[in-house]
């Protein structure tokens, strides 16, 4: 039985196997979160984190809270961003 992760998750069950495959808090609350009647749906046409430049990255690296990112080169902000 899936455990209660309090009102901020959706679907326990959903949030527990992310989890349990490796994916933060914040990555499994997201995907738990998501309307079913939106999970297939695909985003914008964003432009791609290659053609961002280092202080953008950097900046997007900061709004979600990836730590070390001053000390990250323009490959391993795009690795840290990408695995978040």
């Amino acid at each position: 039985m899936a455990k209660d992760h309090g009102p901020s998750v959706k679907d326990d069950r959903q949030y527990e196997k992310l989890r349990e495959k490796g994916a933060s808090k914040e990555k499994a609350a997201r995907i738990a979160n998501t309307p079913r009647s939106k999970s297939g749906e695909r985003g914008g046409k964003a432009r791609r984190y290659e053609d961002w430049s280092k202080q953008d990255l950097q900046r997007r690296a900061k709004e979600i809270g990836i730590e070390g990112r001053s000390k990250m080169n323009k490959g391993e902000l795009i690795s840290a961003l990408r695995g978040h």
